[in-house]
């Protein structure tokens, strides 16, 4: 029975992982969070890897107030760049596999055409400087590794754009959203399912993108969010990026490519709303 190290179980990624993972009961799990195992320590990740003997690790844990990290870079890149280069040493030492998750942040979303994993990353914030260095460190220190790009990242579980939509548009009656960026939304559930196919299938290491179907804008989305929600008494208004100022730089277009990850693990992947249905379904 492989041992899979699940990192950052705490999260949105790691709850929806380990919530699926009763139903992929092949394998035996180690859920840890800081309390359990600092991945920011080699020493505490190779005594836990050889120990448990671990066959995959996946880590979900990462730093991800992206205006923060403008102003904290050194905890970011701690988190985001050196702890996946220590998960990827270990794993190799041990003949194990990694599976790192990633941004759209890596781009600097001047595209106009969905990306593909080929196209050439040009991060413009701290957050996408320091995921980009995480995955460049995972792929040249584990020879078995997989990065998964993915964006727009939200849950039943913490804190999240759907969440805190739901909140304003019952607190307010009024809310004004971006419209000129635009992306499409990733159910957390969704991509851990992606990732134990790829799991079950075998890993196929290399670069990958993932987020559900579609396209949207933000202010595209929070209308769908309210409508599904059943809210009708807050009136969303379309804002300009520039309208609301923030720290770090938004990729204005962050469309990714799925066709790669579809073939490779023979995926099925649904469209935004669909799964924004399932979510919102469950919070309530």
């Amino acid at each position: 029975m492989k041992n899979i190290l699940i990192t950052g179980a705490n999260g949105q990624l790691g709850n929806e992982m380990r919530l699926l993972s009763s139903e992929n009961n092949q394998y035996n799990y180690f859920f840890t969070d800081v309390q359990e195992l600092d991945i920011c320590d080699e020493q505490a990740i190779q005594k836990f890897v050889t120990e448990n003997q671990i066959d995959v690790i996946v880590n979900c844990a990462a730093y991800t107030a992206v205006d923060k990290a403008e102003d904290n870079a050194d905890l970011c890149r701690k988190l985001n760049a050196v702890a996946p280069g220590y998960l990827a040493k270990v794993a190799e030492s041990r003949g194990a596999a990694m599976i790192q998750v990633s941004t759209d942040y890596v781009f600097n979303g001047t595209n106009h055409v969905p990306y593909t994993e080929e196209e050439p990353t040009c991060p413009a914030s701290v957050y996408g400087n320091t995921k980009l260095e995480g995955e460049q460190n995972v792929m040249s220190n584990c020879s078995k590794a997989i990065v998964i790009r993915t964006a727009w990242l939200y849950s039943t579980f913490g804190n999240n754009f759907v969440k805190t939509m739901i909140r304003l548009g019952k607190e307010r009656e009024s809310l004004g959203v971006v419209f000129d960026q635009i992306g499409t939304p990733t159910y957390a559930r969704d991509l851990a399912k992606a990732i134990y196919a790829a799991i079950n299938k075998g890993i196929v290491p290399g670069i990958y993108h993932f987020s559900n179907e579609g396209v949207c804008s933000w202010y595209d989305f929070t209308l769908a969010i309210h409508r599904i929600a059943g809210i009708s008494t807050c009136k969303v208004s379309p804002l300009h990026t520039a309208d609301y100022p923030a720290k770090a730089a938004r990729p204005h277009y962050s469309v990714l490519d799925k066709t790669k990850i579809k073939k490779t693990f023979d995926i099925e992947i649904p469209h935004w709303e669909v799964s924004l249905q399932e979510c919102i379904n469950d919070i309530n």
